[in-house]
């Protein structure tokens, strides 16, 4: 009987000590999706971009002229899941402005627009190395032996 007292509260304590709430990452910034609303093109400028949604997450390599904000949000999986992450939101906007700083096209991709890429599983032998690392340095104490016998 005291067997079944000790699991029931063991159980117990398990159950309520467990957080309730989903426990989430964000990179990038917040709420991007309902943030880029604001903005509208050929009237918004880099201004008013930056006091809306802050500093660009990058910008173009060779065009300055190009911004690109982020927002990813990962969470955490049920514990029947065993606490997988998983991708909630991967929203980004890519924003171009003309010579005048205007705001001329804005592109807004989320998760839904997202390719799934596949890669190739196949492995490039080296042909130039193909000793392991035990051969490469007892061969390396080898040649430093010989080098202090000269």
């Amino acid at each position: 009987m005291k067997k079944n007292i000790y699991l029931l509260v063991t159980i117990l304590f398990l159950i309520t000590a467990c957080q309730q709430r989903e426990v989430t990452k964000i990179h990038g910034i917040a709420y991007l999706e309902e943030r880029e609303k604001l903005i509208v093109v050929n009237k918004s400028n880099k201004n008013d971009t930056v006091k809306v949604l802050g500093q660009p997450s990058t910008k173009g390599m060779s065009d300055d002229n190009l911004w690109i904000y982020i927002e990813r949000t990962i969470g955490r999986r049920s514990l029947l899941k065993l606490g997988k992450n998983y991708l909630k939101k991967n929203n980004v906007l890519v924003l171009e402005f003309d010579k005048y700083g205007i705001l001329a096209k804005k592109e807004f991709f989320n998760k839904e627009k997202m390719n799934k890429l596949s890669f190739a599983k196949n492995v490039t032998e080296n042909e130039i190395r193909r000793e392991n690392f035990i051969e490469g340095f007892l061969s390396s104490v080898r040649q430093k032996m010989q080098q202090r016998r000269k």
